[in-house]
C-alpha cells in the first residue's frame, strides 16, 4: 500500500510492507511546479485559456464544442457532416481548421448562431471564458411563447388529422 506524504521538499511516497520497515521514496513527478504550493480546486480562468493554447491548428468541431456552442463534440461533428456548419460561407467537414477572424455559422435546434472567431481554444473551458473566444453576431432567439404555440398537441389526442396538420404548418409559417 502506498501513501503520499508532504514535507518541505515536496511530496514523497511512503512504502509500507511487512518486514520492510518504513521507507520513504522521493517522487519528482509528484513535486509541485517551481517549488511552490500545489493548487487545489483546478486552474484559474486565465490559466485555462493558456493551457487550452492557441498553438497549432484546431478542428472546427473541436472549437465549436470547446466554446460551448454544442453540448458534445460528437454533436458538433454530426452537425458538420450534415451541412449545418459553414465557415466563411462554405460548408465544411469536421476536420477543417479554424483561424482567428473566421465567421462560423451553426444551425442547431431551429436556431442559427453566427459567431466570429476571436480566440483559438482547443479544450473545453468554462462558460465565462468561452464567451471571450468569439464575437456573437447571431439574431436574437425567437420568443419562447411563439415556439411553444407552434404545433403543440395535448397528450392523448391521437394522430393529427389533415386539417390539424395544415393548422400546425400555418402556425409554423411553412
Amino acid at each position: 500500500m502506498e501513501r503520499v506524504a508532504q514535507d518541505e521538499h515536496g511530496p514523497a511516497v511512503a512504502d509500507h510492507r511487512q518486514g520492510a520497515g518504513h521507507r520513504t521514496v522521493r517522487r519528482p513527478d509528484l513535486a509541485p511546479p517551481h517549488g511552490g504550493e500545489s493548487r487545489v480546486g483546478g486552474m484559474a480562468a486565465a490559466d485555462e485559456v493558456k493551457a487550452a493554447g492557441s498553438a497549432g491548428p484546431v478542428r472546427i468541431d473541436a472549437w465549436i464544442w470547446s466554446v460551448r456552442l454544442t453540448k458534445t463534440r460528437s454533436m458538433a461533428a454530426t452537425a458538420c457532416r450534415a451541412g449545418h456548419v459553414q465557415l466563411n460561407g462554405e460548408r465544411v467537414k469536421p476536420a477543417h481548421t479554424v483561424k482567428v477572424g473566421d465567421e462560423v455559422r451553426l444551425r442547431l435546434e431551429g436556431r442559427e448562431r453566427i459567431v466570429v472567431v476571436s480566440q483559438i481554444i482547443r479544450k473545453r473551458v468554462g462558460a465565462a471564458v468561452a464567451v471571450e473566444a468569439y464575437v456573437d453576431n447571431s439574431p436574437p432567439p425567437p420568443p419562447r411563447a411563439d415556439v411553444l404555440a407552434a404545433g403543440v398537441r395535448d397528450r392523448g389526442m391521437g394522430r393529427p388529422t389533415k386539417r390539424d396538420r395544415r393548422e400546425m404548418e400555418r402556425l409554423r409559417g411553412l
